[in-house]
């Protein structure tokens, strides 16, 4: 089978990092939005995207 080792890599970066946490997911948002703080750059958009009528036509019929 092949693998990707740069996709290896970034699963093994993020297993330790959620690890260091102790897989808590509040904790480890927490500590994204500071590095995010410290870097300057706006990396996470909390803010609702919205939906086009095509999009959300499929939504209902779902």
């Amino acid at each position: 089978m092949w693998e990707d080792e740069i996709l290896e890599e970034l699963y093994r970066i993020r297993e330790e990092h959620a690890k260091s946490f102790n897989y808590d997911f509040k904790a480890i948002f927490a500590d994204w939005q500071k590095r995010q703080a410290k870097s300057g750059k706006h990396l996470v958009s909390l803010e609702q995207k919205q939906l086009s009528n095509n999009t959300r036509d499929s939504a209902e019929k779902s």
